[in-house]
């Protein structure tokens, strides 16, 4: 088929690019030429591991192409993706969706054969309905240009796998048309054995929103366990594993640690209990507002943590965080824990140094009072204490008797509870988990 894709962001460039890896004839659309012309050159504008390859191989078939142009891709397209990104309004907890009414506002005057257009943002819920009126009244082809909704289910560092070979397919559709047209465009995924879930336009709204609702629930409840566990001298790693054994619970997403972050969960969570004010319902989640309301307070505590390793003060110590990402193979900063916490602590008069393996560029462009370094031994080296915030597989690999060469004291926060606490203590260090009891070091 012939489909374009509407913004080449995150989202965005992995649908496109895993479209054209199924077959398709695929252009995406942005306004932004420096990353149309990136992509077009192969580039691909994010750290997302297979993306580059299958970008190249993309292009090379003559599969995918980009353009700046609505015109050129309302002509090409008998399916369009809308990928825009939907982020939190300033000043508010709701969803700021400018750019999604922005993207149908482009597209649709030059929408003159009937075709399908497919949103795939995380949209509060009704916002559907409102957007295929919309398109309906500015498409010269009217109601022939049909509205369905298809969320995305991506985590970061696995989008590509997420998109060829995701766990489900929800359609939001009103007819049966379209849902014929979206079996078609996702015919290689549905012969994998893929489950279908088709359904209206507000529940396949709803299924992202509440999805991303639970996991943050899950990820703040086991914190919230952590702190229990803190007071109480309680291991939280074992008790995750003795309640993830009961399948209703399950272990997935019951590491306790620093909490999320990224470009998803949070504002998704503030926009989902925003859209149920609205709706009149908001008592029905203001428990989203405590599922918020630990996350953040696991990254206070995590600084607190670390000043009490320090003797009860930063100033003029310096401090080694490893890791800026909100997650690992990522090199997404956006609303990142180990970020927010690093800036606290350079707050308070610390000497900060952060590394990552791929999230660097991107702290120093936004953050420039942070020291960022680009080998873990120099970010060590003369440190008073580490923090441990992002689990990357290489701080995981470190020879913790080789590191205590590098710094200055022997001390380590793990924040994600990720290490091999056991070996770290036998090498000499001196460390502090989130709730759990840390072996003692050796003597």
């Amino acid at each position: 088929m012939r489909i374009t894709v509407i913004g080449t962001g995150y989202l965005g460039a992995v649908h496109a690019v895993c479209m054209a890896q199924a077959g398709h004839e695929v252009l995406g659309l942005d306004m932004d030429a420096a990353k149309i012309d990136a992509l077009s050159a192969g580039r691909a504008p994010f750290f997302e591991p297979g993306l580059p390859e299958l970008l190249g191989e993309g292009l090379d078939s003559g599969r995918l192409s980009f353009t700046t142009d609505p015109a050129e891709a309302a002509a090409f397209g008998e399916v369009h993706f809308l990928c825009v990104g939907t982020p939190q309004q300033p000043g508010s907890n709701a969803a700021d969706l400018r750019y999604l009414h922005a993207a149908v506002e482009a597209l649709a005057p030059h929408l003159h054969r009937p075709c399908l257009v497919v949103g795939k943002s995380t949209v509060p819920v009704g916002t559907a309905a409102v957007l295929a009126a919309k398109l309906a009244e500015l498409a010269p082809v009217g109601a022939e240009a049909e509205l369905a909704w298809n969320p995305e289910f991506l985590r970061e560092g696995f989008a590509v796998e997420d998109t060829l070979r995701p766990d489900r397919l929800v359609v939001g559709v009103t007819g049966e048309h379209a849902e014929a047209v979206l079996r078609e465009v996702y015919a290689p995924v549905l012969a994998l054995g893929t489950p279908w879930i088709s359904t209206d336009l507000a529940t396949a709204e709803l299924v992202k929103t509440a999805a991303n609702s639970f996991l943050a629930t899950k990820i703040s409840f086991i914190n919230a366990m952590a702190e229990i566990c803190d007071a109480t001298g309680a291991n939280v790693t074992t008790l995750a594993d003795a309640i993830g054994h009961d399948a209703r619970i399950g272990r997935r997403f019951l590491d306790a640690g620093l909490g999320f972050g990224g470009g998803c969960l949070p504002k998704d969570i503030r926009a989902f209990h925003a859209r149920a004010q609205e709706l009149g319902v908001g008592s029905a989640l203001d428990f989203l507002s405590h599922v918020d309301t630990i996350n953040l307070r696991q990254r206070t505590r995590t600084v607190e943590a670390a000043r009490e390793l320090l003797g009860g003060e930063f100033a003029g110590r310096r401090v080694t965080v490893l890791g800026v990402t909100f997650k690992p193979d990522s090199d997404d900063i956006r609303d990142s824990p180990s970020l927010h916490v690093a800036r606290m602590i350079a707050a308070e008069g610390a000497e900060v140094r952060v590394h990552d393996p791929e999230g660097l560029a991107n702290a120093k462009s936004a953050h420039p009072e942070l020291e960022c370094v680009e080998s873990v031994e120099d970010a060590c080296a003369g440190a008073d204490l580490l923090l441990h915030l992002t689990p990357w597989r290489q701080y995981r690999e470190l020879d913790p008797a080789e590191v205590a060469t590098w710094v200055r004291a022997p001390r380590l926060l793990d924040g994600r509870n990720a290490l091999d606490a056991p070996r770290w203590a036998a090498a000499g260090w001196t460390l502090r988990l989130l709730g759990k009891p840390a072996p003692a070091p050796a003597s």
